[in-house]
């Protein structure tokens, strides 16, 4: 009886292992294909030819912008400041979330809120000359512009949105938060000053041609009303950009927190002065997009310009939510 019981259980034993090994594979789930960082090309691959040595001027530009055309431009005088483009545009407009130009080339002409207007991607570079740049614009038929607008298409011409990320910026998670100067007077001197300097004032290369590291306020800084003057933005570029060479993407080194009072403190206005638009320049003629972090008045809402500046911010974006528009940041 005690062999038959064995032999049983040697039975159950080997079937229960057959069956095992034999049973149909559950079916795999197909995942999506992980989306990636684009990497910008690389002029050293361009062709000695017309199109190759348009796009390396363009280069030049975005690297040494006030060399070229700065107050003391050895091509013209456009720029009224001798900050470049790559002072904002990191690595000459190719580091990811960088305020690069990925996709920038592509997605004009485009309606752009602050004009009110249809802009075209020369129109948008002259945007930048003339308002941080506090400049007068280049002539759209120009060798430089030409140039310049030849580079940032090149930049994006393998860029594709639904293969890969980078562009622009990752923007901070504000909910919640209040950007505070005085605290973010504490991080500038712990982690900024060593670059830009105690004072603000940046500093210049050796030659004196351009900044190294741009001024963050004063005559020499950047207009109010542009693009790195709102709080929710310049803490954006950042937290994933700043200190330089030492923050990533995948480690920053200040909190969402951090950045916004950063932020404030290097664009408050009542401790740092910083150039004024030029007269006859309107900003969001149409109220209803203007971005919630933007300093001046008029709003739709009835938000005042310091919670529009400083925030908090959620109260402002669940206002134009719940009226079905747009909370632009």
């Amino acid at each position: 009886m005690k062999q038959y019981f064995i032999l049983f259980i040697n039975l159950l034993f080997l079937y229960s292992c057959d069956t095992r090994s034999n049973k149909v594979p559950a079916p795999k789930v197909l995942e999506k294909p992980l989306v990636e960082i684009y990497k910008a090309p690389d002029t050293s691959d361009l062709k000695d030819d017309e199109w190759g040595r348009q796009v390396k001027y363009g280069r030049r530009l975005i690297e040494n912008t006030s060399y070229y055309i700065g107050p003391e431009g050895i091509v013209s005088k456009n720029l009224g400041n001798k900050m470049t483009c790559t002072n904002c545009h990191l690595n000459n407009g190719t580091k990811p979330f960088g305020l690069n130009f990925f996709n920038s080339h592509k997605t004009y002409p485009q309606y752009r809120a602050r004009e009110n207007a249809i802009l075209t991607m020369s129109d948008r570079v002259n945007n930048c000359i003339e308002r941080p740049h506090s400049g007068k614009p280049l002539k759209l038929d120009s060798k430089e512009m030409n140039a310049i607008v030849s580079y940032i298409k090149w930049v994006g011409e393998k860029y594709d949105p639904e293969k890969h990320q980078g562009y622009s910026l990752k923007y901070v998670d504000y909910e919640r938060l209040q950007a505070d100067p005085k605290r973010g007077e504490a991080v500038y001197l712990k982690q900024c000053k060593t670059c830009h300097q105690e004072d603000g004032q940046g500093e210049m290369n050796v030659e004196g041609t351009k900044y190294t590291y741009p001024p963050l306020w004063g005559l020499k800084s950047y207009q109010e009303g542009s693009s790195m003057h709102r709080v929710i933005k310049a803490a954006s570029f950042i937290k994933y950009n700043m200190p330089d060479k030492i923050a990533t993407l995948e480690k920053p080194v200040l909190t969402d927190q951090e950045a916004l009072d950063v932020a404030a403190f290097i664009n408050d206005g009542s401790i740092h002065p910083r150039p004024k638009a030029k007269p006859g320049h309107v900003d969001y003629a149409n109220i209803k997009t203007k971005p919630i972090d933007y300093f001046k008045a008029p709003y739709l809402d009835g938000f005042s310009e310091k919670e529009h500046m400083f925030g908090p911010w959620d109260e402002i974006e669940k206002f134009y939510t719940d009226k079905g528009l747009k909370a632009n940041k």
